[in-house]
């Protein structure tokens, strides 16, 4: 696969590499003979996944690090380029969730979700942008149907999505000059840790099964990294998994009216034990609470 692909020989990153969406992009990468830079919490995942990547093709190399620290994500960004090369290619994945009312999240955790999907977004493109200006690269943003669509439940998790949307298309007109392409892949619901975590909890598996099909429908997670591949290797400027999506944008201005209707139906039959809010959904979210401070 690696022999026709522009990707080949090149350097990627990808953030909240050990598990998930991260993990199949990197393989994906490493398929098409890039090299890759894994970038995370877990060292033990970090390193399986950078085995995989050697089995499929491609040299690979994890580094702990936390996206929302500007001073280690600098020093990363360094190493990256000493040992795999400059970056042609950033994917920022790193993200987590949880669920609950937004007046009985805690502040700590509603905050933490932001400036590890936003924050931590800007951070990754700051100290990679010098490569990617150097290298006419290309910066993918990792996004969700929740930055098109309320996402009652997930006040945090929305907040940043749409955030980091606005961010990288503001980005992407700034840069674009220097040759650097950017990019947003929007997902659905994908069967992730942090999906099944979720799943967990019967207000969050309430919300979706009520959602309309096909926005309810959980896909699976092993075609996302070859779709983002591609989308990568064309320097898309959206990607959209599953392609319906595309859909939702011309839709947009009646989705708060509609979400809305099944919420209320949905919420007022459930206890106030049901509205109790989650911990960050999934190994990931663990993984960050457990993190180094």
């Amino acid at each position: 696969m690696s022999g026709g692909s522009p990707l080949r020989g090149r350097t990627a990153v990808v953030t909240g590499a050990a598990r998930g969406v991260g993990e199949r992009v990197a393989l994906a990468l490493a398929r098409r003979g890039a090299r890759v830079a894994l970038l995370g919490h877990e060292e033990a995942e970090l390193a399986r996944v950078a085995a995989r990547c050697r089995e499929a093709g491609g040299a690979a190399h994890p580094w702990r690090a936390d996206v929302t620290d500007e001073r280690r994500m600098t020093a990363v960004a360094g190493e990256v380029e000493r040992r795999l090369g400059p970056a042609s290619v950033v994917v920022a994945n790193a993200g987590i969730a949880a669920g609950g009312p937004f007046d009985r999240t805690a502040p700590d955790t509603w905050r933490r979700i932001v400036e590890v999907n936003l924050v931590g977004s800007a951070v990754t493109a700051r100290v990679f942008l010098p490569a990617l200006s150097a290298t006419h690269g290309y910066y993918l943003q990792i996004s969700s149907l929740a930055a098109l669509a309320p996402a009652p439940m997930m006040t945090a998790y929305a907040a940043s999505k749409a955030g980091v949307e606005a961010f990288t298309h503001a980005l992407g007109a700034e840069v674009a000059h220097r040759g650097v392409a950017v990019g947003v892949a929007r997902l659905t619901w994908h069967d992730t840790g942090m999906i099944r975590a979720a799943d967990d909890y019967r207000v969050m598996r309430e919300l979706r099964h009520r959602m309309a099909w096909p926005a309810s429908r959980v896909h699976r997670v092993d075609r996302v990294g070859e779709r983002l591949a591609r989308g990568i290797e064309r320097r898309s400027a959206v990607v959209s998994l599953p392609p319906w999506l595309r859909l939702v944008e011309a839709a947009r201005p009646l989705l708060p009216a509609v979400v809305t209707l099944r919420a209320r139906r949905t919420l007022s039959h459930l206890d106030e034990h049901d509205l109790t809010p989650t911990d960050l959904l999934g190994p990931g979210g663990a993984a960050d609470l457990t993190r180094p401070r």
